[in-house]
């Protein structure tokens, strides 16, 4: 994959910083897209969420060398008020940011347990047309089974918001196959304007957690939420599974860890060689040691350790499996 010739649209980084496990990981990612992109041409900012009635304690960033060190590898702390979610569903912080971006300005979101591999200049976005990650399991729905199915629950969600159903579903998959019907991982996705995606995103992650469809009454909707409005949205934009080709986000230039163990357990070699190379400098790890899975993983070899149980190009199928692995052998801490 090249650089083409056409010129880059220039665009904006998201993620979402906040006090605890959230400022060490975006510390990670901050350290990651400086190392690889150290000319990007848009704007990389740390959302970070503010002390208000949905938060039982001040959710701010409170380490200041993590604040320092954010400022030096580029990033803009910008912060966001919570109408909606909060402590109770810190996963919808990820839709109320949007509101704090600039309007009318491209924008990529990416979970903040990610780190940047590659030069985000030559990832092919078309903006008009969004998508998200295709890195994803069948974790939602799970109908019953004398309940309704597949088809009839994510029906009732696009009948909802007036979408055509029909048009959103891969027909070369089975029916009542999980895979038939949209769904992305919301590890990443991103549009043209933060503002039109984030108010819709938000008026159909309420709708659906304040009056969901019937045909979701035996269905958990936390932690499932955002993962359960963002293929509405996406659809309604006009955008879908296919809107960015396989290889670069979750490929070759993004990697979506998820956990210290889970990273050294099944990522590649130029993953791991970039997290502990961009974690090396002292004033860095310094600050890093203070998170006890990257203290552990990253500098005391458990990181070896756990990476010596998996043979990465036959892992098992399905993640559950790794974890369950590493628990086995005292290796999994989040």
């Amino acid at each position: 994959m090249t650089k083409t010739d056409e010129k880059i649209q220039p665009f904006n980084i998201v993620i979402v910083g906040q006090t605890n496990r959230l400022q060490y990981e975006a510390l990670l990612f901050a350290a990651s897209l400086h190392a690889t992109n150290p000319d990007f041409p848009g704007r990389f900012f740390v959302a970070e969420p503010q002390p208000g009635s949905l938060w039982q304690d001040d959710p701010r960033i409170t380490n200041a060398h993590v604040l320092d060190l954010l400022a030096e590898f580029g990033a803009e702390i910008l912060p966001f008020e919570n109408r909606y979610f909060g402590q109770k569903y810190p996963h919808g912080n990820k839709i109320e940011a949007l509101a704090a971006l600039p309007t009318g300005e491209p924008f990529v979101f990416f979970d903040t347990d990610t780190l940047i591999t590659g030069d985000l200049t030559e990832v092919p976005f078309d903006f008009d047309r969004p998508s998200a990650s295709n890195k994803v399991e069948g974790t939602w729905p799970k109908p019953e089974l004398y309940g309704p199915g597949y088809t009839a629950i994510w029906k009732s969600l696009y009948d909802r918001f007036g979408l055509d159903f029909e048009s959103s579903l891969d027909l070369g998959q089975p029916d009542e196959y999980w895979r038939r019907y949209l769904y992305f991982n919301a590890g990443f996705f991103y549009y043209k304007c933060p503002k039109l995606f984030g108010d819709r995103f938000a008026d159909y992650a309420v709708d659906i957690k304040t009056d969901p469809p019937e045909e979701l009454a035996c269905q958990s909707l936390n932690p499932w939420l955002d993962q359960i409005a963002l293929p509405l949205v996406i659809h309604s934009f006009g955008g879908g599974r296919d809107a960015l080709p396989d290889g670069y986000l979750d490929g070759d230039y993004s990697c979506h860890y998820r956990t210290m163990p889970l990273l050294y357990a099944r990522e590649s070699d130029k993953v791991v060689d970039l997290l502990e190379d961009i974690a090396a400098p002292n004033r860095v790890k310094k600050v890093l040691k203070q998170y006890e899975p990257i203290k552990r993983f990253v500098f005391q070899g458990k990181g070896e350790k756990a990476r010596a149980l998996f043979d990465r190009d036959h892992l098992p199928r399905r993640e559950q499996q790794i974890r369950q692995q590493l628990k086995k052998n005292g290796l999994w801490l989040r």
